[in-house]
């Protein structure tokens, strides 16, 4: 009778539990069985093992074997446990001593030709190794990617063979260092690309300044798409543990993480006909959606009035808390989701208000597709308007500040609001607003009768504050003055359509 313990990593949402392999090899008739909650693909596992090893050269032992993957709880599923089971097998028959195995943590695939082949969640369980002082021995796929946790002991490896040569001695793998290739962020578009739109690409700074959500409404050929890609071309660039907890989400769906360009802002596009699901994430087994995959980037939602209501009211809740919770039966997930949302729609279901086609009653039922308190969680609404054509040769002449000369303006007042409060004003909390938009008595009864006169929210009022906020770091200055308190409600053209309409 003998037991070796293995150790290995599950992946749980964005983390990466500890699973530990225990193999116990007794007397009787040959046996394989696999215990401690396995999904099917687990369970499979004997068979890619069984082959693996055989085709390795080592002999496969005819006796009772158990593998049990603690904690038995948790569910798992994939076939990364596979390196891990078949090196627990030849420690259970003493080809190499158990001890080595204490220091170290297996994580891959295995072919049944022995080779070992990439697996999903390289981050995640890069991270725990490191946080649990192991050497991590995964794919050789999965190196360059794994190699972003600075400070991991990285031990790639091809085959099982090559495996067990390290452990035992006879031939040691190398540790993996990534090279510092790490490019600076390079975009097709520019701001520039954007014939006019003054006013819009205006909008489109001060979002960028304070992480502010933005509307972009006007009649189609405007250029709201336009306007929206452009925004990540003016972001700042993201810095390292923001673009380790983005590149960690990519990570665990299986989407490719290209060191040389990780630290890029993702830009999301999901069409409408995207289900909720599609949307936060979900499944029988969690897995992470749009707005997580657009974590410390944009979410960009066109033809905003198309998707549905309740689909659209399901990110009410990330917008405020920058995370999802999705709770199964046997399951449950949280995954991060703190991004930049930009929409575009039309103000009416014929592409114009002033095309004489749609009555105000149609409008109204248009735009009421979308919820009050889904619009409240808007910053900014920006109307596009549609250039005349006596206009058009003279804009496409001046086209404004380039992405790069405006990047740098947002860079500047984003590191004031950095070493002001530690975060974008987008993301005050209330008594932080109060803190830093504080506002002279004429200034505050002058913003509270512009909210009554819109009809706007407490939640508005706040926004509309940090937009002031925005507005003011843009101009370097320490007070918030009425006319950043002007130019941020002039940012509200949707609450201003709704209101005329209905006084119509």
């Amino acid at each position: 009778m003998s037991l070796a313990i293995v150790f290995s990593r599950a992946l749980v949402g964005i983390q990466a539990p500890l699973i530990t392999v225990e193999v116990h090899l007794a007397n009787g008739l040959p046996a394989f069985n696999l215990v401690g909650l396995p999904e099917a693909s687990v369970r499979e596992a004997k068979d890619r093992v069984r082959s693996a090893l055989v085709n390795s050269g080592f002999e496969f032992p005819a006796k009772r074997i158990t593998v049990n993957l603690a904690p038995a709880d948790l569910p798992k599923e994939g076939g990364r446990f596979d390196l891990a089971i078949a090196i627990g097998i030849i420690a259970a028959t003493y080809q190499l001593p158990p001890a080595q195995l204490h220091a170290l943590e297996l994580v891959g695939e295995l072919a049944l030709s022995g080779e070992i082949r990439p697996i999903s969640g390289a981050l995640p369980f890069t991270f725990a190794c490191l946080e649990a002082k192991r050497s991590a021995i995964l794919p050789f796929d999965n190196a360059a990617e794994a190699a972003l946790i600075q400070g991991a002991q990285i031990i790639p490896a091809k085959q099982l063979l090559d495996v067990f040569h390290h452990i035992v001695g006879q031939k040691t793998l190398t540790y993996f260092q990534a090279k510092n290739v790490v490019q600076a962020p390079r975009y097709d578009t520019d701001l520039q690309d954007v014939v006019g739109q003054s006013s819009a690409k205006r909008a489109l700074e001060i979002a960028a300044v304070g992480g502010h959500n933005l509307l972009f409404t006007g009649p189609p050929g405007t250029g709201k798409t336009m306007l929206a890609s452009r925004l990540i071309t003016i972001l700042p660039p993201m810095n390292d543990a923001e673009a380790l907890a983005s590149a960690a989400i990519h990570s665990i769906v299986g989407k490719p993480v290209d060191p040389a360009t990780w630290k890029q802002r993702p830009f999301r596009h999901p069409h409408h006909t995207s289900s909720a699901v599609a949307l936060v994430g979900g499944g029988s087994i969690p897995r992470p959606g749009e707005i997580s995959l657009a974590h410390h980037g944009v979410l960009f939602l066109d033809e905003l009035p198309e998707f549905d209501r309740k689909v659209l009211d399901v990110l009410r809740e990330p917008l405020e808390s920058g995370m999802v919770s999705i709770s199964r039966a046997a399951r449950q997930a949280q995954f991060p989701a703190s991004f930049q949302l930009v929409a575009a729609m039309n103000p009416s279901p014929t592409g114009s208000l002033q095309d004489g086609r749609s009555t105000s009653e149609q409008v109204l039922r248009y735009l009421n597709r979308i919820s009050g308190p889904f619009l409240d969680r808007i910053d900014l609404q920006v109307d596009v308007p549609k250039l005349a054509s006596n206009e058009f040769a003279e804009e496409v002449k001046n086209r404004g500040d380039s992405s790069e000369v405006v990047r740098q303006r947002v860079m500047q007042a984003r590191q004031v609001q950095l070493k002001r409060a530690g975060k974008p004003n987008a993301q005050l909390g209330s008594k932080e607003v109060e803190k830093y938009c504080h506002l002279n008595q004429h200034d505050q009864l002058f913003l509270q009768s512009a909210v009554e006169k819109l009809g706007l929210s407490l939640r508005t009022y706040h926004r509309v504050l940090k937009v002031a906020r925005s507005i003011a770091d843009l101009q370097a200055l320490k007070d918030v003055q009425r006319p950043h308190l002007a130019e941020a409600l002039h940012y509200r053209a949707f609450d201003r359509m709704l209101a005329q309409l209905a006084r119509n």
